[in-house]
């Protein structure tokens, strides 16, 4: 059975599933800091854990890698079937969560099981790979999409996803100088909690209008 932890109210008009990372738990900091300023907006937030992090936590010392995509999956699907959720319900996550999420997603939508999907911190292709892309089921995905990104995301940066043969149904919203966490440098002018509440605003708009509109 899939433990969640839940922001916002049970009465929300929307549900959004996230996912972590590849190295952090669902609720690191950053999870925890990105789901409140969601849920605010009036989104009710469900993270889970994928089981090999959920091992992580058992007290045995054991730190099993991320677990294949085609078991991520499997378990975010199980997921999907198992959240208690207020309104439409959208999926997402945090990078590796992201994308799994995004694996799934066309079918999920076909079916009707999902309304959206939410990437915060796509991982386009690994760090100093540019040409190992993750993109290819991006091309012609027809699930409503937003990706939060930050600028300089070594995971994919502004200038390299331009050139990306996108499908028109995602929609990014970049984060001003931000790095994969939407981080940006202090001279930027910019700032780490700004960054996430424009990222959180940008989430909750996107719910909203695609659910409401």
């Amino acid at each position: 059975m899939t433990d969640f932890i839940h922001d916002g109210s049970p009465a929300a008009k929307a549900t959004l599933l996230l996912a972590h990372g590849a190295g952090a738990p669902m609720d690191s900091d950053w999870m925890n800091a990105i789901a409140a300023k969601i849920a605010v907006h009036g989104i009710r937030v469900a993270r889970f854990e994928f089981g090999y992090m959920a091992t992580r936590r058992d007290g045995s010392g054991n730190r099993p890698p991320p677990a294949p995509a085609n078991r991520l999956i499997g378990e975010y699907v199980g997921a999907i079937g198992s959240v208690e959720r207020s309104g439409p319900l959208f999926i997402g996550g945090k990078s590796l969560g992201g994308r799994m999420a995004s694996m799934i997603a066309d079918k999920q939508f076909k079916e009707g099981a999902i309304a959206g999907l939410v990437c915060l911190g796509y991982p386009f292709h690994p760090p100093g790979q540019p040409a190992k892309l993750r993109t290819d089921h991006l091309e012609k995905l027809s699930c409503p999409t937003l990706i939060c990104q930050g600028e300089r995301d070594p995971f994919g940066t502004r200038e390299e996803v331009a050139s990306y043969p996108l499908s028109p149904a995602i929609r990014i919203e970049w984060l001003t100088d931000g790095d994969h966490d939407l981080k940006p440098r202090k001279a930027s002018g910019a700032t780490f909690d700004g960054n996430l509440d424009i990222a959180a605003k940008a989430v909750a708009d996107f719910i909203l209008g695609t659910a409401h509109g």
